[in-house]
């Protein structure tokens, strides 16, 4: 949008010779016309720029939540450390992001594969970046560190935990981030000089930057270190190893439901951007619609588990219930804003089938996964990218990304093939380029005896081996039905 500008010469023109001071008068009323033109384009920074933090800040809180669904989900004994690798996840994640994730993600000007300007923040704020935009791509790259701290849960050595987090938000991440969210990425939608295929790829908030990249992290931190002590018995069979509390696991998953609200109507960044100017229809309705889809792809989820749970199980399991719903989100996450309501539907319907179908299949490969994070996060963020190729709305792609008119949109809806193939060649990049450097980062750490902890370690748990206590204040009743080595807690003596 234009800003409006006055010119003095002009306006004194205008006035006539009957004015005694036309170019004063002039200069006068576009000074005044000026100074209001200024402060409108400040109150749209400011706007902008609060609706970004706000973001932020929810996204940041979705680290609460996967606390909260990560200790739900493990064994009473394991619940401090997994609460202090979730805890360290966004502080380790913090300081590696700031040195260097941040650049090599959105260091501009750069190549397609890798950014190169801004390590540690260098040159900051400028006419690109300001810092609530790092701060909320901050709190992406810490998300994905979560995601896997979920998958090698309950076996895995503290170091190990650092070294990986790390690593993925300092460099897998970024890299990836890159290729598909910055202007200079080589199959990015913002990338107006070398479009990939027409299009780019449309993942908007990150079913595969987010979601398939932890996803794919964790199930090789999963296979290499391989499952639990009793996860399967001697003839192989799945023994369910359940976490210690789902009051945990739900409240997590609310407050993971919360924090999306910033994680996909955020992913706009601004907000003040009218798509036809003095019309109520503009970004803030766009941003209304992200996240009404958002909403009905996870509630969708949840509801196509619950019964399909029941069918499968004769159970009402309100766990598996909440990681459908997840899913949901996970799946919906690509292409919540630039899909209809009722699309959203149907991606949560597909995305609860695919849980499902990734979880029978990991219980015969014996694959273990305490939170399920690679099925759910890969099976169900790989649906999402592929959703979006089938789904995508024109009207909603050409507002989204304008200034190419006549890109590509959805398969299903009259758009053609090239989005989906661009989609498809997302995924299977992801799969190879996290399996090529988070597979051997796990492979090393093992050799070097750095990845899993002793057999005795790990059945007392860690919280009492590792980290000089458990969570809670037991009894001996307690203890017994844990199976946990707990000593009775007597009442003080009063002097």
């Amino acid at each position: 949008m234009a800003s409006p500008t006055c010119s003095a010469d002009t306006l004194a023109a205008m006035f006539g010779g009957n004015t005694t001071n036309a170019d004063g008068a002039a200069a006068f009323i576009c000074d005044q016309f000026n100074t209001i033109s200024t402060k409108f384009s400040d109150t749209t920074y400011a706007v902008d720029s609060t609706y970004l933090l706000f973001s932020a800040y929810l996204v940041f809180s979705m680290q609460l939540g996967f606390a909260m669904l990560c200790a739900g989900s493990v064994r009473a004994k394991n619940t401090m450390n997994i609460m202090l690798t979730n805890v360290l996840d966004a502080a380790a994640g913090g300081l590696f992001y700031y040195l260097f994730g941040f650049a090599f993600a959105f260091g501009t000007p750069s190549n397609g594969f890798i950014g190169k300007h801004n390590f540690a923040l260098q040159n900051m704020p400028s006419s690109d970046f300001d810092y609530s935009y790092f701060l909320y791509q901050w709190a992406f790259a810490i998300a994905a560190a979560g995601i896997t701290s979920g998958s090698i849960a309950e076996r895995t050595q503290f170091v190990a935990y650092l070294i990986y987090s790390a690593f993925l938000t300092g460099f897998v991440y970024p890299v990836v981030s890159h290729w598909f969210w910055s202007v200079d990425g080589w199959a990015s939608p913002t990338n107006m000089d070398n479009l990939f295929l027409g299009s780019g790829v449309i993942d908007f908030a990150g079913s595969g930057v987010v979601h398939m990249v932890g996803g794919i992290a964790g199930l090789y931190g999963a296979l290499i270190e391989g499952p639990r002590i009793g996860r399967f018995d001697h003839s192989g069979r799945s023994v369910a190893l359940r976490g210690h509390s789902a009051s945990l696991v739900v409240l997590g998953t609310f407050l993971l439901w919360f924090g999306w609200y910033g994680f996909n109507p955020g992913s706009f960044v601004k907000i003040l951007s009218p798509y036809e100017s003095g019309s109520y229809y503009g970004q803030w309705s766009a941003v209304g619609r992200t996240a009404v889809t958002t909403t009905l792809a996870g509630c969708t989820a949840a509801l196509t588990t619950l019964f399909g749970k029941r069918i499968l199980s004769g159970h009402w399991n309100v766990v598996d219930v909440c990681n459908g719903l997840l899913g949901g989100f996970a799946a919906i996450t690509s292409g919540c804003s630039v899909v209809d309501p009722w699309a959203a539907v149907i991606c949560g319907f597909v995305a609860a089938c695919v849980l499902t179908g990734f979880n029978k299949l990991a219980e015969k490969m014996k694959y273990d996964d305490p939170l399920e994070a690679a099925q759910l996060h890969g099976g169900c963020g790989a649906w999402g990218i592929i959703f979006t190729g089938l789904f995508a709305k024109e009207k909603y792609v050409n507002e989204v990304y304008p200034g190419k008119p006549g890109r590509p949109y959805g398969l299903f809806m009259g758009g053609g093939g090239k989005l989906l193939a661009a989609h498809l060649i997302q995924i299977l990049v992801i799969i190879g380029f996290v399996s090529a450097t988070m597979g051997p980062l796990f492979l090393i750490l093992k050799k070097l005896g750095l990845l899993r902890i002793s057999a005795e370690d790990e059945t007392a748990g860690m919280d009492m081996t590792r980290h000089g206590g458990f969570a809670y204040v037991y009894h001996d009743d307690d203890d017994q039905k844990l199976g946990l080595p707990m000593r009775k807690i007597e009442p003080a003596v009063s002097s």
